[in-house]
């Protein structure tokens, strides 16, 4: 049965919900709080964007080469992406750095559970997504050389050279919490703005992408166009974002609204203006399409392009 972009994205969640409620360590294994803290922000819903964008490229890798699928092998790999995506989340919402009480439409874990807890529950959610990552595949699914190129692409955009490099540039450009007050405080114009969210928003994403299109057997020319599509993917998902923060409300956005603004943060429509940030968004989308069409690759990730900018929350 072939789906529109709504089913398809609603079955994806589907599935990624499913897998990551049963992914995590339940008592006695791990005392009760710090599984119930875990349990509370992964799965308080969201977009699944990234997972999503995970299958969606093995789909498209699958499409492209009539090779079978890999699901079972690719799976895991998406739901360890979203791990390592709601560890970020939660660690960002904490005082010491956005200092946000609301996310997916409910109270941060800090809020429900104390710093400290959420603190160890975004720890753990990290330490779990590697395990996950480090387990062996179903017999006859994806060679363990895929899986250990997967994982050291997801490492290095999770970490200092990826999304948290583009969080320490963003803490230090704001000034917000200068350990020292006599430190003058960076600024960013476009190109700086540019390559922070590449680090802090866009790393994440293409590896998301990247490691989908790794584990499906994609060859070299088509894990490089997967990967030039997701960059320019990334970059419309924060311009669109930043849109957001600007337009949208608490209720839709599931966070709150006018943060950014509220902390003095450099921003897409504070540097550029709204509509020309709606034409950037839509520029990386066409070029992220562009990318894909350059090498043939099908599937749903030129829809989910057009999702990405169309979204309202």
């Amino acid at each position: 049965m072939i789906l529109n972009l709504t089913e398809y994205l609603g079955a994806c969640r589907a599935e990624i919900d499913a897998a990551l409620d049963a992914v995590l360590p339940v008592p006695p294994a791990c005392p009760p709080r710090i599984a119930e803290a875990m349990r509370y922000s992964l799965m308080a819903g969201g977009k699944r964007f990234r997972p999503i964008l995970t299958l969606a490229a093995g789909d498209a890798v699958h499409e492209a080469t009539d090779q079978p699928s890999s699901r079972a092998s690719i799976l895991p790999i998406a739901c360890a992406i979203e791990l390592i995506h709601t560890y970020s989340l939660v660690h960002d919402d904490l005082p010491a750095m956005d200092d946000d009480t609301l996310r997916r439409g409910r109270p941060t874990a800090h809020v429900v559970y104390g710093d400290a807890l959420a603190i160890l529950s975004g720890d753990g959610l990290l330490t779990e997504a590697f395990g996950l990552l480090a387990r062996p595949a179903p017999a006859g699914e994806a060679p363990a050389a895929r899986r250990l190129r997967a994982i050291a692409v997801i490492a290095t955009a999770a970490g200092a050279a990826g999304m948290v490099g583009g969080q320490a540039i963003d803490i230090e450009a704001s000034g917000i919490h200068a350990a020292d007050r006599d430190r003058p405080t960076p600024t960013l114009h476009a190109d700086g703005l540019r390559a922070m969210h590449q680090r802090k928003t866009g790393a994440l994403i293409t590896a998301a992408a990247v490691s989908g299109a790794i584990m499906a057997g994609g060859d070299e020319a088509i894990i490089d166009a997967i990967d030039r599509y997701a960059g320019h993917l990334g970059l419309a998902f924060q311009i669109v974002d930043d849109i957001l923060d600007v337009e949208g409300a608490a209720d839709e956005l599931g966070k709150t609204a006018g943060k950014d603004a509220a902390a003095g943060k450099l921003t897409y429509p504070a540097l550029f203006g709204l509509e020309a940030s709606r034409r950037q968004a839509a520029e990386a989308a066409v070029l992220a399409q562009d990318a894909l069409r350059a090498a043939h690759v099908t599937g749903r990730l030129a829809e989910i392009a057009d999702w990405i900018v169309s979204r309202t929350h």
